[in-house]
């Protein structure tokens, strides 16, 4: 598979070293890309970076996650207004391993093929390099005009807001730049991948081994992904989407990707999944003939959440989405687990129910209207009910005199009453 030509069809390549799409095809190469280890979850604005290695193992080449422990240290300034928190070693560690697990789900690290996926820390190799020797060995091929001329630089120095621009952060491209030259002499590495904004410390990278070793390395770096209305992508009300199901939930995270506009639907699925051109080509004829059924949200948001969960939470995810959205369940509704069932039901009303009348059984028209203000009259309850407009856990109330006990509370705790289509109510037994 042709590597470059891959993710040109996708999208995916905003700028790409003369000689890369050679090299590439000619032999077997390894490419690395880096990540900042600032949290022990990647967020989806990780995903372009981990597709591109990905693809690049699926291409025959080798794989190589470079976790920045000591550049995560200093912070980039590529892009940003403001220096930002630094960690210690501890954490980062910990973030270390709990990335290489979410890693794995996309690449393979075990396995016994030539070019599986490689894990390193570039604090490794920094943590004993002295400042003297640093500077002596590796300042020195690179001048300041150099640095100076990166975009990156530019903007932070010229910036109205800006306080200029500390010594740690300037150095920050020789550091990553120090990153390439060692993975070259130590693995071979002959290509860094990443986004756009890091263009000009990749390049820096590139120049360092052309001076220090005479050698060819390579850089491709895609574009920074946006909404179709300007937007940040990834982003929501609550914050950035993470792949840890601790920070965001597989029912939130499918519920993003479900919910993407028609034009971002059709750019993320060649972005953020595997599927064959020929496949997605379909998808999109399907969604310009039928729009209203959704066909790229819903296979987009299938792909991702199978990727980066599994297809239980991805099937958890489409039960919960169609408890508010379809046709439901009793037992859709007793599938998901609390803190899903929570999520779909925030903020609807919510009542507090004596768990001891629960216990004796109390008759569902008392429930609804005395126990929890479902109904403003025991009148109007037996109406709704006698019309068939009144569901309890997603089953039709038949009688309004049903009486309710213990045995139908969903997890020991809580219990769903519908009254028409829309208007839900939870009770919550205390």
């Amino acid at each position: 598979m042709n590597f470059v030509e891959e993710l040109r069809w996708r999208g995916m390549v905003h700028d790409v070293m003369p000689g890369t799409e050679e090299l590439l095809m000619k032999e077997q190469t390894a490419g690395y890309l880096g990540i900042d280890p600032t949290a022990d979850s990647l967020h989806i604005g990780h995903l372009v970076g981990v597709m591109m290695l990905k693809h690049l193992q699926r291409s025959g080449h080798t794989p190589v996650a470079l976790v920045g422990g000591a550049t995560g240290m200093i912070g980039d300034p590529s892009m940003k207004s403001a220096e930002r928190n630094l960690l210690d070693e501890e954490p980062q560690r910990h973030n270390q391993e709990a990335i290489k697990a979410q890693l794995a789900r996309f690449l393979d690290f075990e396995s016994d093929i030539p070019n599986k996926a490689i894990l390193v820390n570039n604090y490794d190799w920094m943590k004993d390099y002295t400042f003297l020797n640093f500077i002596r060995d590796i300042g020195k091929h690179i001048t300041v005009n150099y640095m100076m001329a990166k975009d990156s630089v530019k903007k932070r120095l010229s910036g109205e807001s800006s306080e200029g621009m500390s010594f740690t952060e300037f150095s920050y491209q020789l550091l990553q730049g120090y990153d390439f030259l060692h993975l070259y002499r130590e693995m071979g590495v002959r290509l860094q991948v990443g986004g756009s904004d890091q263009w000009g410390n990749i390049t820096t990278g590139t120049e360092l081994i052309r001076r220090v070793e005479g050698g060819e390395a390579y850089a491709l770096v895609c574009p920074l992904i946006t909404k179709a209305d300007g937007g940040k992508f990834g982003k929501t009300e609550s914050g950035n989407v993470w792949l840890d199901a601790r920070y965001t939930s597989p029912y939130q995270f499918y519920q993003f990707w479900l919910n993407v506009s028609d034009a971002d639907a059709g750019k993320y699925i060649k972005i953020f999944t595997s599927l064959p051109k020929e496949e997605i080509a379909a998808l999109i004829a399907e969604q310009q003939s039928a729009p209203h059924l959704r066909p790229l949200q819903k296979r987009l948001a299938e792909e991702v959440t199978v990727m980066v969960h599994s297809q239980e939470d991805y099937e958890m995810a489409v039960n919960a989405s169609q408890i508010l959205f379809g046709k439901s369940t009793s037992e859709a509704l007793r599938s998901i687990n609390e803190t899903t069932f929570l999520q779909v039901f925030e903020g609807v009303p919510r009542f507090s129910i004596s768990r001891d009348k629960l216990a004796t059984g109390i008759k569902a028209v008392d429930l609804l209207t005395d126990e929890a203000a479902v109904f403003p009259s025991k009148g109007e309850m037996r109406k709704t009910v006698q019309a068939g407009g009144v569901m309890l856990n997603k089953e039709k109330l038949e009688q309004f005199d049903e009486i309710i006990t213990l045995s139908h509370l969903i997890g020991d705790k809580y219990l769903l009453a519908q009254r028409g289509k829309k208007n839900y109510y939870l009770l919550i037994a205390e």
